[in-house]
Formats: C-alpha cells, structure tokens, sequence
C-alpha cells in the first residue's frame, strides 16, 4: 500500500507519522515544495526576533528523522493530480503513483493587486527565504511598512518591531484584526499598538509601489489616506488562501477550500485533505469550515491517516479559537465571536486599563467571545463554548455582568457532570 503525502507542513508531517505507526510495512512518500527540512510557517517570527536560528524551525530536529521511519521525503512542486489514473504529476514532469492520497498543502499568501508589488523589497513573510531576505533589510532604524494587521500580521509586526525598526502598519478594515476581534476590541489594540511606537493606519489601502531612484531608501509607498512613505522593506501579510491551484480538473469539489466529511475523505475515493487546505465537516454546526490552526491541521492529519488506514476516527469539531499576543497585549477569539442570528450579547470595556470583554449567546448557550487583556481563567470561556454547557441561571448573571465566566465554567460544569452521572445511574 502506497500512501502518498502532498505537503510537508504539520498536516503531512503529522499524517506521516500516524500512518508509519500504525502500518509499519506502508510504503510512505512526503512531497514538500521547498529545499529545507520540513519547517513550521508559524516559528519564523521567532526566527526574525533572534529567539532561534533557522533549525528551530524545523519540525523535527533529528535530521535522520524522516529517513529513520522509511518516509520518503521529496522536493518538488506537484503540478496536478490524475485521480483517475491515481497519479500526481509535479512540474519537472516527475509521476507518482498513489494507492491513498493526502493533500495536505496548507495556504499561501493572498497577494494584494497593487502596482508594483513584486518590486525587490516587497516581501511576504511565509517562507524561510522570505525570513532572509527581511532580516537583510530590517535593521535597526529601517523604515519598514507592513500591509495587513490581521492575526498573522500581528505576530509579524511584533518580530519587525523588535528588530529596532521605524515601523508603520496599513490596514484596509476598520480596526486591527478585523477577522477575530469586534470594533471596540480591535480599536483598543490598534491603541496598544500606537502607544508603543508604531504608527497604524485603519481604513487604509496601499494604491501603489514604485523604486524610489533618486531617495535614500529603496521604495515609496502611495496611500489611499493621502500619503506617500518612503521605505526600505514593505511587508506584505494581507490574508492567505488554501494552497490548491494545482487541483484544477481533478474532480475534486471545492468551496473556500477541499471539501471533506469528519473523516477528511473528499468526494472522491482514496483521496483525502487535511489541515488549512481542507474544508471540513464540522458536527457541531453541520457545516464545512476553513479554520487555518495548527490545531486543527494536527487533529486532522490524525483523522485522514486512520481513515486512510481504513479506519475510522471521525472529528469532533473543527475548532474556532485564536490566542494572539500583541506586543504584550493578550487577545482571544474563541467560537462564534461575532454572534448568532437571534442571539444575544454582552459587553463590557475598561480603555483605562485595556481590557475588554464580549459575550455571545444562543438559547441557553454561550457560542461565541472576544477578550482583550484578559490572561487568568480565559480557557474557561473556551470551554464553555466548546464543552456546549447549559448555562442556566448563569446566563442572566452573564448578560450582567460577562467577568463571571469563570466561575460559570466551575458552576455550569459541575452540573452537567452530575446530570451526567444520573443518566448512567438510571441506564444501570
């Protein structure tokens, strides 16, 4: 049995490795697109501070790793896929055979469509390659500016201004993370934000790039506020998309992303999709999610090996959760954040001391939160949502007063462990 494997992030790593555990004698072929081991898109930030050097990217650090379990590691990028001969082409014209198929591929940066945005010094920040490059330009008092301050974007900026550089942030929405934080929580990081040096600029686009011939810094940037910036590096992190152009006339159904059941089987047989490429089947809501985690990716990779195994091991949920640490400001978005038709809110925010707190509820249920500066007991708010407890008395208390989630975590909880202990009692 040949389970072939396209992507050599935490997905296909993980997927490997489950598959090689349970089926000793598979053979077992990984396809990364890139020259290096196979590396964590989420470490490199940490790269750009100096906290590690390029091997601590890496997601294994024995470099016999892969070899030690028979997994066949390969470099090449896949240009399409026969699902009807069970073949995968890649651009070098190299054909690989396959027996079970995991795409497992990830997301790639969605590139904005400015003029001039392929200039030398306009970078994304996703690969190793584009972490060199950013370190050669981010030097202390470089001017740098970054477009996008989404949850990427963030952690991208925290690394940028430890570096020492002058920089500056464009962002087309209304507020800073427009994708995982409400208006009010969005704007009080975009105030953290300034409040430690760096300049932000909401509703804003970048109109155009061009060579700066004759300045002392290599671009200038055209803002749709007015404004015209002269930089050395522009960083690009405006969103990212599932990596899966080279699918085209496979057959496979797309949304957002591959579709798949809980078991990560797409609509054809012996192929499969795992991690921030694939749309899975969510229990919880009946629908098909994108939820780019790293959570996500591995407790899917594990649901397509087995399933690939001819196993079943079905996902519970596709989880919704963001924790994001901005320039020591903690935010976290977990579930529905933005509520549910028919649903009701609370809301509580104290600007003085950064912090912010919003609720949302469905029935009897709490489905959806946002904090800001909130680091004690913010997994219970996770756990309510996720855990679906019944809220009970505690969604009046809630509504007045949202602080006490976690003592309606405690409480809520206990309950439903003791109800749950009375329905076995009487099944016995």
């Amino acid at each position: 049995m040949h389970h072939l494997i396209i992507g050599a992030g935490p997905a296909g790593v993980i997927a490997a490795e489950t598959i090689r555990k349970n089926s000793p004698n598979s053979v077992i072929t990984m396809i990364g697109d890139e020259a290096y081991a196979p590396y964590s898109r989420m470490a490199i930030p940490y790269m750009l501070i100096g906290n590690i050097e390029q091997q601590g990217t890496y997601l294994r650090k024995d470099a016999h790793h892969f070899k030690n379990l028979n997994i066949n590691l390969i470099s090449a990028q896949v240009a399409s896929i026969n699902t009807t001969g069970k073949k995968v082409i890649t651009q070098n014209g190299q054909e690989f055979d396959y027996d079970k198929l995991l795409i497992a591929t990830g997301s790639v940066p969605a590139s904005a469509p400015i003029e001039g945005i392929h200039l030398p010094g306009v970078y994304p920040c996703w690969t190793l390659d584009h972490a060199k490059k950013i370190m050669e330009l981010a030097q202390p008092g470089a001017k740098v500016l970054q477009m996008g301050a989404g949850f990427i974007g963030c952690i991208i900026m925290e690394a940028l201004a430890s570096r020492g550089v002058q920089l500056s942030v464009v962002e087309m929405g209304d507020r800073m993370v427009p994708r995982m934080m409400g208006p009010a929580a969005g704007s009080m990081i975009k105030a953290w934000v300034q409040a430690k040096g760096v300049q932000v600029y909401t509703s804003t686009k970048v109109l155009k790039i061009e060579a700066n011939t004759g300045g002392q810094h290599a671009l200038i940037a055209h803002l749709s506020n007015g404004q015209t910036l002269e930089l050395d590096l522009i960083i690009s992190a405006t969103g990212v998309k599932p990596n899966i152009s080279f699918i085209k006339d496979s057959g496979l159904k797309i949304d957002h992303g591959i579709l798949t059941n809980a078991n990560m089987q797409t609509n054809l047989p012996d192929v499969f999709a795992a991690g921030d490429c694939a749309q899975a089947f969510d229990a919880h809501s009946g629908n098909q999610i994108v939820s780019a985690i790293q959570p996500n990716a591995a407790e899917q990779a594990r649901s397509a090996a087995f399933a690939m195994l001819g196993r079943t091991s079905a996902l519970r949920r596709v989880t919704q959760i963001n924790v994001l640490d901005t320039l020591g400001l903690i935010s976290t978005s977990f579930g529905d954040w933005e509520g549910v038709a028919g649903g009701q809110h609370s809301e509580l925010t104290d600007t003085v001391h950064s912090k912010h707190i919003s609720l949302q509820f469905k029935d009897d249920l709490l489905v959806g939160s946002n904090t800001v500066g909130w680091t004690e007991n913010v997994g219970a708010l996770r756990g309510l949502i996720e855990g679906q407890l019944r809220l009970g008395e505690w969604k009046e208390k809630l509504l007045q007063d949202p602080t006490l989630f976690a003592s309606a975590f405690t409480a809520c909880s206990s309950h439903q462990e003791a109800w749950t202990g009375a329905q076995d009692e009487r099944r016995r």
